[in-house]
């Protein structure tokens, strides 16, 4: 079974209230996810292959510590997850980016695909889904569906926050799948939302309804 990881580092958490904020705008929202992502950007990488190496300084021969040749893509869920890519980008300049985009049917609440463009060498590649919410946890699933489909093999997922079913769902569908998240809440409303949650991180990010 796949671990999950509550990220809790103070920073992550202040920043984390101001998001749930009903009053916090499109303008800071954006800013406060890109920035939370990239703290939680630091746990997520925390066990990527790494090589010794040998450096020359201004005194010296030193040695240390570099990323090994695997490479990373990072995949955000359309559209709420493409505030998160920014934040991982200024860790990891190198990585490619794909998107999958997926919506919720609003009367079924299972997923639909409308959108799939990946890393032609995504077998090749440490793969991280990012998406805020995880509420029922269908997209999240479908989305891992479609990459393993295409030869993604090496895959985690990254959210901010997740309901406990959310959680189950991706567990049952992709054992092999670490999540990685900001908060557990509660549980999912009659509609699918997560509650206390945040709203639409979509329409919140681009301030829309």
């Amino acid at each position: 079974m796949s671990t999950v990881q509550i990220i809790d580092h103070p920073l992550i958490q202040h920043k984390l209230t101001l998001i749930r904020d009903i009053h916090t705008g499109p303008k800071e929202f954006r800013e406060l996810l890109d920035e939370v992502s990239l703290l939680m950007g630091y746990e997520v990488t925390r066990d990527f292959p790494l090589e010794d190496v040998e450096v020359t300084t201004p005194v010296g021969q030193a040695r240390g510590k570099m990323m090994s040749g695997r490479k990373v893509g990072l995949i955000p869920i359309l559209r709420a997850g493409l505030g998160m890519v920014n934040g991982l980008l200024r860790l990891i300049p190198t990585a490619k980016v794909g998107h999958i985009g997926v919506f919720r049917d609003p009367q079924t609440l299972t997923p639909v695909e409308y959108y799939c463009k990946l890393p032609e060498d995504i077998q090749e590649r440490e793969l991280v889904v990012l998406d805020p919410m995880l509420a029922t946890g269908g997209s999240a699933a479908t989305s891992i569906d479609f990459i393993k489909e295409r030869g993604g093999k090496s895959i985690r997922l990254m959210c901010l926050i997740a309901a406990p079913e959310g959680i189950a769902r991706v567990q049952k569908r992709h054992p092999d799948v670490d999540i990685y998240v900001a908060a557990v809440d509660e549980r999912l409303n009659d509609h699918g939302y997560i509650v206390p949650g945040l709203g639409d991180a979509g329409d919140r990010l681009f301030g829309t309804r």
